[in-house]
C-alpha cells in the first residue's frame, strides 16, 4: 500500500529483456532510495507495484511481467528517463494522500497544461475503466503521484471525443516529480481510487436485482 506521496525520484539505468515472452529488467539509478530498501521489498515505480531485486551501488533493479509492461506505460520508458519512487506504507505512517495499491487501472496521456493562479491545470485523457470512479474532488493516482480531481467530462462514442479529467498541480508536486519532464502527448499510469471499485463490486448484484424487480 502506497500514499502517492512522492519523496523519492531515479532515473532509467537500463531497460532490457522480455525477449520470448522473458522478464523485462528494469534498473533504476536511486541513491536517495537505495540505502532504505531491501530486496523483495515492494516499490512503486511510476505508480506500478514492482518488487525489488537486488540493491548495488545505488541502483534498484527490478523484473517486470510482460503483463505488467501490457497495463502501464513501463514499457515506454527509456535509459535517462525519470521516475516517481515512493516505497510501501509503513503501519503508523501519515496518509497524507489516499490509498494507493500500485494496481494500474488503465493508461491515459497528457493533453495539456495551463497555468491558473500559482499552479498548473493538467488535463489528462483518461479510459472509461479510469473515469468510471473518478469524481470532482476525489482522488486519482498519476504516475504514482496522489492528485485531486478537478473536473470531469465523460467522452462521446458517436464524436470520438476522449473521456478526460483535470487536476491542479502546484508547482513543489511539478518540480519534486516526473510532471515537469512530461511533454503533451506523454502517457501516464492511472490508478483510480480503490474504495470506488470496491463499492461497485459490492452494491452492483444488489443494484442490478432491483432493477429485474422494478418498481
Amino acid at each position: 500500500m502506497f500514499t502517492g506521496l512522492i519523496e523519492n525520484t531515479g532515473h532509467v539505468s537500463e531497460m532490457s529483456g522480455g525477449g520470448d515472452g522473458g522478464m523485462h529488467r528494469l534498473v533504476i539509478s536511486a541513491p536517495s532510495l537505495a540505502g532504505d530498501v531491501g530486496l523483495g521489498e515492494s516499490i512503486s515505480v511510476n505508480g506500478v507495484c514492482l518488487t525489488v531485486g537486488s540493491v548495488e551501488q545505488g541502483r534498484v533493479t527490478f523484473n517486470a511481467m510482460r503483463e505488467t509492461l501490457r497495463r502501464s506505460a513501463l514499457g515506454d520508458l527509456a535509459e535517462g528517463d525519470p521516475v516517481n519512487l515512493e516505497p510501501a506504507m509503513a503501519v503508523g505512517d501519515r496518509l497524507g494522500g489516499h490509498m494507493v495499491q500500485g494496481h494500474v487501472d488503465g493508461v491515459g496521456h497528457v493533453l495539456g497544461r495551463s497555468p491558473e493562479g500559482g499552479a498548473e491545470i493538467w488535463t489528462f485523457a483518461a479510459p472509461e475503466s479510469v473515469l468510471r470512479y473518478t469524481v470532482e474532488k476525489g482522488s486519482i493516482c498519476v504516475d504514482g503521484i496522489s492528485l485531486t480531481v478537478v473536473s470531469v467530462e465523460e467522452g462521446d462514442h458517436e464524436t470520438g471525443t476522449e473521456g478526460a479529467f483535470t487536476v491542479s498541480v502546484l508547482p513543489q508536486t511539478r518540480d519534486a516529480t516526473n510532471l515537469g519532464r512530461l511533454d503533451d502527448g506523454a502517457r501516464v499510469n492511472l490508478e483510480a481510487d480503490v474504495i470506488g471499485k470496491h463499492v461497485e463490486r459490492l452494491l452492483g448484484p444488489h443494484v442490478a436485482h432491483l432493477m429485474r424487480s422494478g418498481p
